[in-house]
């Protein structure tokens, strides 16, 4: 297989003087305090999983809008990492903020609309006042990752459709409720997207965690994912360390949940779509 790359991993920094914690909504996340990781230790895991690339993503819940720590990281590390930050993408400046991030190394952006510190709220998805960002986006060729749930998914297509030239990844694969096995019914909201070809899917371990439940089969629910989207749309993310486990752990899981699909289907989750993604990953 050709070189792994990993578009979901997060950072935390143990300067807490040099990068305040200041967690959007008030509330810091679980995991940002349980098992922290720096840039440098995510290097390492990464030397230790095999995996040659990253893009890191913002850790809105326990830095806010504030990208410094991922920006100054990947900054440090450019053959390795790109930063995918995060910025009030309603504010007025919002534009200027993008433009003066993407001159600091920005590769890409992500709205966090809900998770483990607070509910889903699909409004934020539907704010005029974004607008200008978006368009800041598609200018600069910047992706746009989304974290939202089943309820924000009319929302993430009236975006695509509205701004077709803007890539829009879908964090943890929209979290689908698989639960009911093929052909997958629960999970048509989600198949429902596959005309607007601008929007992609994040594996991370919360799919391959939901293989496990109820009637879904990982041979059953990949394959059926490739027919729908098809695997130029796919990439793996590892969400180390906010999910459990240890990066060789999380990637080997990954690997046997896949194993069903082709070669060439896994080469393009493990890596050609990210660099598709993050052209400064290639």
């Amino acid at each position: 297989m050709a070189s792994i790359v990993d578009i979901h991993p997060h950072i935390i920094s143990d300067d807490t003087a040099r990068y305040p914690v200041a967690p959007l909504g008030g509330k810091r996340s679980d995991w940002s305090k349980e098992r922290p990781s720096t840039v440098e230790s995510l290097i390492a895991a990464m030397d230790q999983a095999g995996v040659a690339k990253a893009a890191v993503v913002h850790s809105s819940t326990t830095y806010g809008f504030d990208n410094s720590y991922v920006l100054d990281a990947c900054a440090a590390y450019p053959d390795r990492l790109v930063a995918v930050g995060s910025v009030d993408v309603t504010l007025p400046d919002a534009p200027r903020t993008i433009r003066a991030c993407v001159e600091r190394g920005l590769a890409g952006l992500r709205m966090f609309t809900g998770g483990s510190t607070k509910d889903f709220d699909p409004g934020e998805l539907e704010d005029p006042r974004a607008w200008p960002a978006w368009e800041t986006c598609a200018e600069l060729n910047l992706p746009m990752c989304i974290q939202t749930g089943p309820v924000g998914l009319p929302q993430v297509a009236d975006l695509a459709r509205r701004f077709p030239n803007v890539k829009i990844i879908l964090d943890h694969l929209g979290r689908p409720d698989v639960t009911d096995g093929a052909p997958y019914a629960k999970a048509q909201t989600l198949f429902d997207l596959a005309p607007l070809t601008n929007i992609y899917m994040k594996l991370t371990p919360r799919i391959f965690d939901d293989m496990q439940k109820g009637d879904a089969n990982a041979g059953t629910f990949f394959p059926r994912l490739i027919d729908v989207f098809g695997a130029q749309r796919l990439a793996w993310g590892s969400n180390f360390p906010s999910s459990k486990g240890t990066l060789p752990e999380i990637l080997a899981t990954a690997e046997a949940g896949l194993r069903c699909l082709n070669e060439d289907d896994r080469a393009w989750i493990f890596g050609k779509t990210a660099q598709q993604l993050y052209p400064a990953l290639a």
